[in-house]
């Protein structure tokens, strides 16, 4: 089948994009300059200009062009699973139909010049502390994370709400994390022993050790009061280092 070419227009656009999603990535969202964009895209600002109008819109076109597509396959995903189960999905299960979705967009995304890497990107887009892209996050992923936070409220009948909803947030963001490091090959292998390792069994690996962090049973009385008795400690440390020592000095002043 013979590649369609683009336009003029729909190739600046997407030369525009793929240097937004690449710097993205590697520095977070505000730390990246327009400038940045435009020098990697090869185009000058009034290109930013008049296809976005500003950078903000250039982020927002990209996140909905990556991460659309992927919120609708975990919605029919989760479905189509609760369709076959006989009861509530557990939550190993339900953390692979998070992220099972992204690992299949990441094998149809055929490798550019640029080594663009959807798992790296959604990794990052869950880890960055920008206003902007937690903003983004929160108004458009509210209706995706509402439905799946009821079906960990089912597989967790015993857990707290405000509590699932820590631990969850808690979840995304460890995973995320590892998935937007770049030493994730690096992890793989260890993991693996050094043998050769696909992204779905280092992702089981992340899903199973996350997935017994939001199943423990919430911390006891006695915890708490071992982790108090240790900072009682570490601050009368701090306080017997900051003392003088009395000793010489005193002498000195005599």
């Amino acid at each position: 089948m013979v590649a369609k070419k683009l336009s003029a227009p729909n190739v600046t656009k997407t030369r525009l994009l793929d240097a937004t999603e690449a710097l993205f990535i590697k520095y977070g969202y505000d730390a990246v300059l327009l400038r940045q964009i435009t020098e990697k895209a090869q185009v000058n600002l009034a290109a930013v200009n008049y296809h976005f109008g500003d950078k903000d819109s250039l982020m927002k076109t990209l996140l909905m062009q990556r991460l659309e597509p992927l919120n609708e396959q975990r919605l029919e995903l989760l479905a189509r699973c609760e369709a076959e189960s006989d009861g509530p999905l557990d939550c190993d299960t339900l953390l692979g139909v998070l992220f099972a979705p992204a690992m299949g967009l990441e094998r149809s995304d055929p490798a550019s010049g640029e080594g663009r890497s959807f798992i790296r990107f959604l990794g990052r887009v869950y880890s960055d502390t920008s206003p902007f892209i937690q903003e983004y996050l929160k108004v458009h992923y509210q209706p995706v994370f509402q439905r799946f936070f009821e079906a960990f409220a089912l597989a967790l009948p015993d857990l707290p709400r405000n509590e699932l909803g820590v631990r969850l947030q808690f979840a995304l963001k460890a995973i995320s994390g590892v998935m937007a490091g770049t030493e994730l090959r690096l992890l793989m292998n260890s993991m693996s022993l050094g043998r050769p390792a696909t992204d779905a069994e280092v992702m089981a690996k992340l899903i199973t050790l996350v997935s017994a962090a939001i199943r423990v049973p919430q911390q006891s009385p006695e915890a708490e009061t071992a982790l108090a008795r240790v900072l009682d400690t570490q601050r009368a440390i701090r306080g017997q280092s900051a003392l003088p020592a009395t000793g010489k000095v005193s002498t000195l002043i005599k």
